[in-house]
C-alpha cells in the first residue's frame, strides 16, 4: 500500500475560539488516537499538506511525524464544513505491525468478461470493500478477476478469496455484475400491440362518427 508523509505539531490550544483560530491560519486540527498507546495526541497539520492524502482514489498509510516523532497511522474520518466544503478536522488511527485493523480498499476489476463481448455491461456496484488484516498485508487496490463473467453472472462478497484479508461487508453483496445492456424487442409481441393499436382506433373512428351522426339529426327541424 502507499505511504503518505505528513508533518505536524503538537496543538496546546482547545476550545471553539482557538480551533477557529487556528483555521484562519491554514492550519487543521487533528487528533491521533488508538494503537498500543492509550494516549491521543492533538496536533495540527498545514492545509495545503492534505489535499493529496483527502482528494484522491487511493488509499494511503499515513506516516506521521510529529514534534520529531515518527507514527504510522491511516485516515479515520473527515468533518468537512456544512457549508464551504472546507477541511475542518481530522482522525488518524495509530497502526502498529501485529495488531489487526479494519480499512475500506478501492476495488480493480480485471479483465474482459465473456457477457461484455457479448453485448452486455459490466457494473460497478461497491468501489471499496472493507476488510480487517495487518497493514503490512494490505494491498493498494483489490483485484477482482472478471473474465469468467457470462451475461447475468456477478461477484459477491462471499466469493472473495485474498490471503491475510477478512471481508467486512455481507457476503450477500453484490460487488459487481453483467447483464444485458438493452432490451431486444419482441417482435410477436410488437405485432400483438400494433394490432390493439389499430383496433383501438378504430373504435375511436366509429364512436366519433356515431356522435357527429346524433349531431346532425339533432340540427334538422321538420317543416
Amino acid at each position: 500500500m502507499k505511504t503518505f508523509e505528513l508533518k505536524g505539531e503538537i496543538r496546546t490550544d482547545f476550545g471553539k475560539s482557538a480551533a477557529n483560530s487556528l483555521r484562519k491560519e491554514k492550519l487543521v486540527p487533528c487528533n491521533l488516537y488508538g494503537g498500543k498507546e492509550s494516549e491521543n495526541i492533538n496536533f495540527t497539520v498545514d492545509y495545503t499538506d492534505i489535499l493529496k492524502l483527502i482528494y484522491t482514489p487511493y488509499v494511503y498509510i499515513v506516516d506521521l511525524t510529529i514534534d520529531g516523532k515518527n507514527v504510522k497511522s491511516i485516515l479515520k474520518e473527515i468533518q468537512f464544513h456544512p457549508v464551504k466544503d472546507e477541511v475542518i478536522h481530522l482522525d488518524f488511527l495509530r497502526i502498529d505491525k501485529d495488531v489487526p485493523v479494519e480499512i475500506e480498499i478501492p476495488v480493480r476489476l480485471v479483465g474482459v468478461a465473456p457477457g461484455v463481448k457479448a453485448g452486455g455491461k459490466q457494473y460497478l456496484e461497491m468501489r471499496r470493500l472493507k476488510v480487517r488484516g495487518l497493514y503490512e498485508n494490505f494491498p493498494e487496490t483489490i483485484n477482482i478477476d472478471v473474465s469468467k463473467l457470462k451475461l447475468g453472472d456477478s461477484i459477491q462478497v462471499g466469493e472473495l478469496d485474498f490471503d491475510n484479508l477478512e471481508f467486512l461487508n455481507q457476503k450477500e453483496a453484490v460487488v459487481c455484475r453483467v447483464q444485458t445492456a438493452r432490451i431486444i424487442a419482441d417482435p410477436i409481441l410488437d405485432e400483438e400491440e400494433a394490432e390493439a393499436e389499430e383496433a383501438a382506433e378504430e373504435a375511436a373512428e366509429g364512436e366519433e362518427g356515431a356522435a357527429e351522426g346524433e349531431e346532425g339529426t339533432e340540427g334538422t327541424t321538420e317543416e
